[in-house]
Order: structure tokens, then C-alpha cells, then sequence
């Protein structure tokens, strides 16, 4: 089953397979729970560890549906983007 993600911005976002979806979701906020704040490179970085750790399989690029589940949590207000960072951060709101 797929799931229609949103966009911060209002643009057009994609629709993503909601196993997918809720695999990433718990690993951002989670990640985001640990450091209280984090990149994007650290919540990538977390993530793969984890599916490592735990030996889960994940068919396609881990970034780009990270990315897509950090934009979907930032336009439904679960995290932040600290934008006046270099790099920008995320916490949870």
C-alpha cells in the first residue's frame, strides 16, 4: 500500500510504500530523540547503522527516502528545520 507524502512548501511530493514509510519515520524521530538535534548526514548515518545492527533489509536508496520522509515530518510539523545552521539541523518539534 502506497502513501501520499506532503512538502513543507506545498510542492508536489511523491507517494511512497507505507512499510517504507513507517520504517524510516521511527528511525528519523527516534535518531532525532537521541541527539535532540541532527543533520541530515547524521540521521542517514543513524539510520544505516541501525539497519546494519538489526540486519534489515531495504530495497532502494535509504537517502532518498529519508529525504522524503524528513520533508513529509517537516510539512506535518513532527520536526523543525533549524535553517540558520551550517549544516542545517532538524529537532523534533
Amino acid at each position: 500500500m502506497k502513501i501520499q507524502l506532503q512538502h513543507p512548501t506545498g510542492k508536489k511530493a511523491v507517494s511512497i510504500d507505507k512499510a517504507k514509510y513507517d520504517v524510516l519515520k521511527k528511525h528519523v524521530l527516534n535518531c532525532l530523540k537521541i541527539k535532540e538535534e541532527a543533520t541530515h548526514a547524521d540521521m542517514l548515518q543513524s539510520i544505516t547503522n541501525e539497519f546494519k545492527k538489526s540486519k534489515l533489509e531495504f530495497t532502494g536508496s535509504v537517502e532518498w527516502y529519508m529525504e522524503w520522509v524528513k520533508l513529509d515530518l517537516e510539512a506535518k510539523k513532527k520536526i523543525k528545520r533549524i535553517s540558520n545552521t551550517s549544516p542545517i539541523k532538524f529537532i523534533l518539534v
